[in-house]
């Protein structure tokens, strides 16, 4: 039997990157250093990680035809991400984010272009077949529909002795109040920064504390923070940390947080513990930080 995938479900983005040695003042022209097209967007930048650490996985998200989804689809061919879940759309342009990326400063600033391409619905989820996969992410977007799109993997499960059970992770990166009905809904939740201090929490551990009471039973809750590493809490009540690894030269921050994301799942999917799995989110998105892209990873982290 072919070996499982992890599915990312969310957003695919064309990023248009440019590098500059300073952030460019308002009404100036400037040269940047370096510029380069990307695929990009939270769940697409996940396969890819996904992908490099050498985790089987597929790809689902809208795309609508033209030259953008053009090199975007040969690009996760070329990653080896399955789009065959991918959802063409007959209506709406691909988005496409132009990022200004300044490393002297460590700042990376995107502009998205979020068009009115629709997102995948419960419908489209319905066509897929679980039987692939042994984890579902979910990057929040839609919200009511990405719970009743859980909801389907939830009577799937229901079916199977544990073991064989897909697992279910969640995104909760922006601060949209529909975003918060996620935080119910995932086996692993990963909560952002900007959300925690968007409910008034200044530090990772107070805001899992803060936020697990919204987590089902049995759930775990996943806190990044920059520079200040990472925590989790399980249902045993310990907060779980890792401290972060810097590289030498701050370089590229664009995608941090999804390689972070991508690394813990590759981890828990292998039986990995929650303390490994995040160590190892740590230390493979510090060491994205230190190059441009993320080819860099794989030099390091393919063997997990």
């Amino acid at each position: 039997m072919e070996q499982q995938r992890i599915l990312c479900v969310g957003l695919v983005c064309l990023d248009i990157i440019n590098v500059v040695d300073k952030y460019p003042e308002e009404d100036t022209d400037s040269r940047c250093v370096s510029q380069r097209w990307q695929r990009g967007g939270n769940a697409s930048n996940s396969c890819t990680v996904l992908s490099l650490l050498g985790a089987p996985c597929a790809f689902m998200g809208s795309l609508t035809a033209g030259p953008v989804a053009d090199f975007i689809v040969n690009d996760f061919l070329q990653r080896s991400v399955d789009t065959s879940a991918v959802v063409w759309q007959v209506k709406g342009q691909t988005p496409c984010a132009c990022c200004v990326i300044c490393p002297s400063g460590g700042s990376r600033t995107v502009v998205l272009s979020d068009t009115n391409l629709p997102d995948v619905t419960e419908n489209d989820f319905s066509k897929v077949d679980l039987r692939q996969f042994k984890w579902i992410h979910i990057e929040g977007r839609n919200a009511e529909q990405q719970v009743k799109m859980i909801q389907q993997v939830e009577l799937y499960n229901s079916r199977l002795p544990q073991q064989q059970r897909i697992t279910v992770s969640v995104e909760i990166e922006k601060t949209r109040e529909e975003l918060y009905q996620l935080f119910a809904h995932g086996d692993v939740v990963f909560v952002s920064k900007d959300v925690a201090r968007h409910f008034g929490f200044q530090t990772a551990q107070t805001a899992l504390t803060g936020l697990y009471s919204r987590v089902k039973q049995g759930a775990v809750l996943i806190c990044a923070w920059a520079e200040k590493g990472a925590d989790a809490l399980g249902p045993d009540g310990l907060l779980i940390h890792s401290d972060a690894f810097p590289p030498e030269t701050l370089v590229d921050t664009l995608g941090a947080g999804d390689t972070f994301n991508a690394a813990v799942i590759s981890k828990l999917s292998n039986g990995g513990s929650l303390q490994d799995a995040l160590t190892f989110g740590c230390r493979v998105a510090g060491r994205k930080c230190g190059f441009h892209g993320y080819d860099g990873i794989s030099e390091e982290f393919s063997d997990g």
